[in-house]
């Protein structure tokens, strides 16, 4: 039967709190206490029903439980469990928007966790599909496709309608799903000289000092590198000294949504050392996609709480809108913008929502005279591998499409979305009417610089 839910919540006035990830306990894996607590998760979720509307996991616990020989929980075979976990794709939405019963309330629900749990012990059985490790090692197929010569092959394979089939077939990819355009002109390549002979005059402000490490993303760097260069424009437009994280691999989102905990680990061993010298040496963090944003200052800290450069990176990243709204309030932020941006649809994705710094990059174009903003704050559906494999493209089309449908309503001049594979998925649905822009070239644009 499931749990009642209590009227007496009690520690549900206090701030929200989270657990450190026990993912280098042998219970963490053990099959049987997990489907304990899932079990014991889904009966609360059963109960509240509150998230119903999020994604499609939780469609997908309550259809389970609805046709059940109960209508409870305990009428849902246990093997049916890997149908909600397959449907979760670590957006952190529940546990930061929607659920009551997040920690420091007794029952201590962390929906997104006890999913990556479920994820981590079917990657440890040696369950994971090839095709979504292929899918996942980012940097590895960002090096490959963006090879001069052989980008030009990349591209055309991935339009092409036969070897789309064929990609179908060995990978899951969905046919219809749009795939990242790959770059020979990478953004390390294209920044690689751009702090060069340029001097600032380096002015702290707030949490911000004034000198900012862009790690180029392994996305951004080979797909979306004038967002990156735009980004660094920006900043530099704005007196604040800009250089490259000196070397970076994947932040490791990618395979922590594939529960390969090891993969992020290793990631991490690469990366946290550099971030955490440039932090020491005086300068901040920033990256042009939310997810690695939220990589450095959430998840690792969560799976890593005794690691001092861990926790050191935590405090000095930021989301580039973020930064430059904590110079704004200094009195820091450079105002003068020749050209207006008209309407704006602006889509906030999830991984910046849940970072809990608010609507920043609305409030930033918003100080752009001549310019409305249509703010949309909904899942794209896109979420890594969850809008391209041929298993879940069709859903995400349907979490998409009330997206879509607002962006129609708004008639915008402009579409942004602070997360460059959302806003390419939500443009793919519209048919590229309008085309997605990044938020920091219309910043850009904004500047004429």
């Amino acid at each position: 039967m499931a749990e009642p839910i209590s009227s007496t919540r009690e520690g549900s006035l206090d701030a929200p709190t989270r657990h450190p990830l026990d993912w280098k306990n042998p219970e963490f894996y053990d099959q049987g206490a997990l489907d304990a607590e899932l079990e014991r998760v889904f009966q609360i979720c059963h109960g509240c029903r509150r998230c119903v509307s999020l994604c499609n996991a939780f469609p997908t616990l309550f259809d389970l439980v609805d046709e059940s020989s109960t209508m409870e929980v305990d009428g849902v075979a246990k093997s049916d469990y890997a149908k909600v976990v397959d449907q979760c794709y670590l957006c952190d939405l529940c546990y930061q928007t929607k659920c009551p019963y997040v920690p420091p309330h007794p029952w201590n629900v962390d929906f997104p966790h006890v999913m990556l749990r479920a994820k981590a012990a079917r990657h440890k059985r040696g369950e994971t599909k090839l095709a979504a490790k292929i899918l996942s090692s980012t940097t590895a197929v960002g090096k490959l496709a963006s090879i001069p010569v052989v980008v030009d092959v990349v591209n055309a394979t991935n339009r092409a309608k036969l070897t789309r089939k064929l990609l179908d077939k060995a990978l899951g990819v969905h046919p219809d799903a749009r795939l990242p355009t790959y770059h020979a002109d990478t953004a390390r390549r294209r920044l690689r000289h751009f702090d060069a002979g340029h001097a600032v005059d380096v002015k702290p402000a707030g949490r911000t000092r004034g000198k900012v490490a862009l790690f180029a993303t392994c996305y951004c760097n080979v797909s979306q590198p004038q967002a990156v260069e735009d980004l660094a424009a920006v900043l530099r437009h704005n007196g604040i000294a800009v250089e490259l994280v000196q070397r970076e691999v994947c932040c490791g989102m990618p395979k922590l949504e594939l529960g390969d905990l090891d993969s992020v680990a290793r990631y991490k061993e690469k990366n946290v050392p550099v971030l955490a010298a440039a932090v020491r040496d005086g300068w901040d963090i920033t990256a042009a996609i939310p997810s690695c944003v939220l990589m450095f200052k959430q998840e690792l800290p969560l799976m890593f709480p005794e690691d001092a450069d861990v926790q050191l990176v935590k405090r000095h990243i930021f989301d580039p809108f973020e930064y430059l709204w904590q110079r704004h309030q200094a009195g820091l932020l450079n105002t003068e913008f020749p050209n207006a941006l008209g309407k704006v649809a602006w889509h906030a994705p999830c991984h910046q929502r849940v970072q809990n710094i608010g609507p920043k990059t609305r409030d930033v174009l918003a100080l752009v005279p001549g310019t409305e903003i249509t703010a949309i704050e909904r899942c794209s559906g896109h979420d890594g591998t969850y809008g391209v494999k041929r298993s879940t493209y069709a859903i995400s089309r349907k979490i998409a499409k009330p997206v879509e449908d607002r962006i129609r309503q708004a008639a915008p001049d402009h579409f942004a979305s602070d997360c460059p594979m959302a806003g390419s998925h939500l443009a793919h649905g519209l048919g590229d009417r309008p085309a997605a822009e990044s938020p920091i070239s219309l910043l850009r644009h904004a500047y004429g610089i």
